[in-house]
């Protein structure tokens, strides 16, 4: 998987697990904060890759990536969500813990550590 397509995976998984907003997301391979925003509201997930300009979203279990023009799948187990990207032919799982994700990524043979920063309650009331 490409490493944007990993982060906003995380951050899709993060949302759908959780039922809360993303409003950030920090990369620990990259060492960065990424702009990258996700929500969940009746089965349809809207994500947006600012770093990309890209939108990332649908119902489950097929989502759409605007920017690669490519789909990645996802299913939620519990805390995981486990799916394929079409882009890079590579699947994937990543478990949700409080503010984490944590996605390996089979084509790399590697884990990837997430933090994700949340919309708090009372912004998203008043949204």
């Amino acid at each position: 998987m490409q490493s944007h397509i990993r982060a906003i995976v995380a951050a899709a998984a993060f949302a759908v697990i959780t039922g809360k907003k993303v409003a950030g997301i920090y990369d620990h391979a990259g060492a960065r904060h990424l702009r990258i925003a996700a929500e969940c509201r009746d089965g349809w997930l809207q994500a947006l890759d600012g770093e990309r300009n890209a939108k990332f979203g649908g119902t489950l279990p097929e989502l759409f990536h605007q920017g690669d023009s490519s789909y990645v799948s996802m299913e939620i187990d519990g805390h995981s969500a486990r799916g394929y990207d079409r882009g890079s032919a590579s699947f994937y799982v990543a478990n949700v813990a409080d503010q984490i994700v944590q996605l390996f990524d089979h084509d790399a043979e590697t884990w990837f550590a997430f933090d994700v920063q949340v919309v708090p309650a009372d912004a998203a009331a008043a949204g």
